[in-house]
């Protein structure tokens, strides 16, 4: 079975082939897709972004999309950066310029009170008009330095208490055990094995 994986970020093409690996899917990515549009992230949600994403790739691709959109949501901050945690410092910011502007923002903020929560919604288009979604989270603190040398995005800052370790501090498979994508896209297996049977 073809599924296609709604996004060119190399980052996230290499843990979403990780987690759904399976010899009985064959896993595209839009770089196996000539002359692919663009789909402009208008939703004002998590959920409604990832579903823009899967619809607009099942109508050129004609298979079983899957598209996330993930987000840093931190409590200090009323759920910033959120939606826009990819340009939170702006368009065409980097991993790094989003860090710093995160930590500034944090920067007299006490311990207690520097929780956050990675979320990953995913949507999964069978067609234009059957999509469902399902969501991953998982809790941690805010960092008041960069952590690491793995992984990408925030996980330099996204520290996790039980492990004393932040997200870039884990190795790709420890990360890919237990983050927001990790427990979203395995949702979201789950879901095409019962659906197709397979």
């Amino acid at each position: 079975m073809k599924i296609v994986l709604a996004t060119n970020n190399k980052h996230k093409i290499e843990e979403m082939k990780d987690i759904l690996s399976d010899p009985r899917l064959e896993i595209l990515t839009l770089n196996d897709f000539k002359g692919f549009p663009k789909i402009e992230e208008t939703g004002k949600t998590l959920e409604e972004n990832a579903i823009l994403k899967a619809r607009g790739t099942y109508k050129f691709t004609k298979s079983i999309s899957l598209a996330d959109d993930s987000g840093l949501e931190v409590d200090a901050l009323k759920g910033a950066p959120g939606v826009l945690s990819s340009r939170f410092a702006g368009q065409h910011c980097s991993y790094k310029d989003n860090n710093m502007k995160l930590l500034a923002l944090m920067k007299n903020i006490p311990p207690e009170k520097r929780g956050a929560a990675f979320v990953c919604v995913v949507a999964i288009a069978k067609d234009v008009d059957n999509i469902k979604t399902v969501r991953g989270e998982v809790r941690g603190i805010i960092t008041t330095e960069e952590r690491g040398e793995s992984g990408f995005g925030y996980d330099p800052v996204f520290y996790l208490p039980e492990l004393d370790k932040t997200f870039a501090q884990l190795s790709f498979k420890e990360k890919n055990k237990r983050s927001h994508r990790a427990f979203a896209f395995g949702k979201a297996k789950e879901l095409i094995e019962k659906d197709f049977g397979i």
